[in-house]
């Protein structure tokens, strides 16, 4: 299988803002993706994956953002179906996988560990210069709206709500984590073909 081309904008190669997170990690995820990219894909943090699972191990072992065999699938399927899957960047919030006592379960990144991150975020913003910055679920949106100087109030209210970044000259599209979709996309009011086809129109509007 092809590997996952890789950007790198931020030469920390030894970060350790978190030393928990230093710690316990197997490898640093930066972006991925078109370093040209329209559409910049912002995910909560990595998990820690499976070693053994060939391409989808996870960006704790790869390295590499999005690439876990159930989220990273979901997500880069999405983005392919409608339309994007070649003009798109993938990140994270955070770039490390979030320490906990059971090292192989995720937990949802801490408000300092995005504050630690942000910086090498904002840098990847800042070279890509996307039109659109798709921000996957709460802790990605929130981290968008700090860096705006804002706080989030509410997640499920942003869904597919476009709004406009300063900061970086983009718009900002809070949709669903992929891990949460199943469960919330029909509590907003969609079928899942109906809500793929709102973030296409969503993107379109946003990159035309």
């Amino acid at each position: 299988m092809p590997e996952f081309p890789t950007t790198r904008h931020v030469l920390e190669p030894d970060c350790d803002r978190c030393p928990a997170l230093a710690a316990a990690r197997e490898r640093i995820s930066w972006g991925t993706g078109d370093p040209d990219a329209a559409v910049f894909v912002i995910g909560e943090a990595p998990g820690y994956g499976n070693p053994e699972a060939d391409r989808w191990r996870g960006g704790n072992w790869t390295g590499k953002a999005y690439t876990s065999r159930h989220s990273g699938r979901r997500i880069r399927d999405l983005v392919e179906a409608v339309g994007y899957g070649d003009d798109a960047y993938y990140t994270n919030a955070v770039k490390c996988v979030p320490a906990s006592d059971d090292p192989t379960t995720n937990r949802e990144p801490a408000p300092e560990e995005r504050r630690n991150c942000r910086g090498h975020l904002l840098a990847e913003l800042d070279a890509v210069a996307p039109d659109v910055v798709l921000a996957t679920g709460k802790h990605a949106t929130a981290t968008v709206l700090e860096a705006e100087g804002e706080t989030l109030d509410g997640f499920l209210g942003t869904v597919l709500e476009p709004r406009r970044c300063d900061r970086f000259g983009a718009w900002l599209l809070p949709i669903l984590h992929p891990s949460y979709q199943d469960v919330w996309i029909g509590r907003l009011g969609y079928e899942p073909a109906e809500y793929r086809e709102a973030v296409g129109e969503r993107l379109a509007e946003l990159t035309g």
